[in-house]
Formats: C-alpha cells, structure tokens, sequence
C-alpha cells in the first residue's frame, strides 16, 4: 500500500512514541516536500525523531508534480495538507493520513481514502501491535500533547473496542 502523511498525524504519532510501530509494516510511506520543509524549520525533539526517519527512507519525500492544484487546494487548506492530497492523488495512492477536518473533507471529495491519527491507533491495537489499557487515559494523553478531538468523537471512533472504556 501507498501511504501518504501529512505533518500532524506525523508530530502526534511521534509524540505518542506510534510512528515507528506503524512504519514497520509492510507498506510504502510518503510525505509531499513541504512536510519535510515544515518539520526541518523546527528544532524540537519531534522534529528530530522525524528528520531521523526520513534520512532513513522510513518515509520518502516525494515532490508535487501538479503544483496547479496544490496551489488552488493552498488557497483553502495549509500548504502541507495541499500537498499530500495532491501527492496522493498523483501516485494514486490507497491512503491519505490527515488530522484536519476541512483536509479530509477536501481529500475526500476528491476521491481519496482518508485515515487520522485515531484510525492508526484503533488499527494497531485490533493488529495487536499496540496496547492500552484505558480509554480515559488514551482520551487525557491525546488532550495532553495538544491533540484537538471532542471526546463524543474519540468515544465513537472507539467504541467497539469496550463498552466499559477498558481494553482488555
């Protein structure tokens, strides 16, 4: 499968300490240039880890052919969310992996297959990849490092896993 990111499901996973446990299977992870321009125009921890992965070719920076549409998208959307739409759209990719509402709505008009951050959650833990043991502490850790989700949503992303708020 093709895989293309955008930055903030890549900062989150990364806080989480997830991003190399999903880059170990077996698929292929790309980023548009300007996740790569974004991350490298910080000097944080995160940011580290992330140049670390792309200097691996654990995700490859692939640059925007169709920068028409990227530019048109950039007028609505981030420039880094534009570009990994466009970016899968060109490939044809299987997946596109945003966080931003007004992004997935956009990506998804457009025909493209979109995951977030709590998709790639919910997935490792059915591919037992990942354990937790809390809903609630799941819920505070994401609230934490800054990741913006109603609890109604996060609850309803996850409810088939518990009906106490436990994983067992």
């Amino acid at each position: 499968m093709q895989i293309v990111f955008n930055t903030s499901p890549l900062i989150f996973l990364t806080r989480l300490e997830l991003l190399e446990t999903f880059l170990a299977q077996e698929n292929q992870y790309i980023a548009p240039q300007a996740i790569c321009d974004e991350i490298q125009a910080k000097e944080d921890e995160v940011s580290l880890v992330l140049k670390n992965i792309f200097s691996q070719n654990s995700i490859r920076i692939h640059p925007v052919q169709m920068t028409l549409l990227a530019n048109s998208l950039n007028q609505r959307l981030g420039r880094g969310e534009s570009e990994a739409i466009t970016l899968a759209l060109e490939l044809s990719a299987d997946c596109v992996i945003l966080d931003d509402f007004a992004a997935c709505r956009e990506a998804n008009r457009l025909g493209l297959q979109v995951k977030g951050t709590l998709a790639i959650i919910k997935k490792l833990y059915q591919d037992q990849r990942i354990a937790i043991e809390n809903l609630d502490e799941l819920f505070q850790h994401l609230v934490s490092i800054n990741f913006r989700v109603k609890r109604i949503l996060f609850d309803e992303i996850f409810k088939d896993e518990s009906s106490s708020g436990d994983w067992r």
